[in-house]
């Protein structure tokens, strides 16, 4: 079953290949791969060094960039503001806690306030963002030192391979 006869009458067929041997043929088109992997690879360093030009990434989203910079200064000019505020009336607010809770006390004096005061939303979020992110901390180093600590149990594993040929062997 030899192909030869077929080659040699389809590059009589083909005008560009028509005075070529196998031989010939299979160098070309071996060339003609090695140029496109040439190529290719010549893509794909020039895609490594502009993904990790920080330059190049500065320069493509300048105006993102820009805006992301003014949303955090009117951020922290908001934060200092508001404390600011905060501090210079933080005598008004005492006072007019104080009034508000001789209010209810002389309304109510079973139901007299307890010692601890109300803290802001704001800093019982932060404290209890905190205490979740310090647990889950000390559970994973925990858990890392056990595992460091405490030799797992190893099982051998037969390859499945190697059952299968035990099993026709019983057979």
């Amino acid at each position: 079953m030899s192909h030869a006869p077929e080659t040699t009458e389809a590059h009589a067929e083909h005008a560009i290949t028509k005075r070529m041997g196998d031989r010939e043929q299979v160098e070309k088109t071996a060339d003609r791969i090695r140029d496109e992997l040439l190529l290719t690879l010549e893509e794909l360093d020039r895609r490594r060094t502009r993904a990790t030009d920080v330059s190049y990434h500065v320069n493509q989203h300048k105006d993102l960039l820009v805006t992301v910079g003014a949303a955090a200064l009117v951020a922290v000019g908001l934060g200092v503001g508001l404390a600011i505020y905060r501090a210079r009336h933080h005598d008004e607010r005492v006072r007019r806690q104080r009034r508000k809770a001789l209010e209810r006390a002389w309304a109510h004096p079973d139901r007299v306030a307890t010692s601890l005061e109300d803290k802001p939303l704001g800093a019982e979020l932060g404290r209890k963002v905190v205490m979740i992110f310090a647990t889950s901390l000390a559970t994973a180093v925990a858990r890392n030192s056990i595992q460091t600590l405490v030799p797992s149990r190893t099982v051998t594993k037969v390859p499945a391979d190697k059952v299968t040929v035990e099993k026709y062997k019983k057979s």
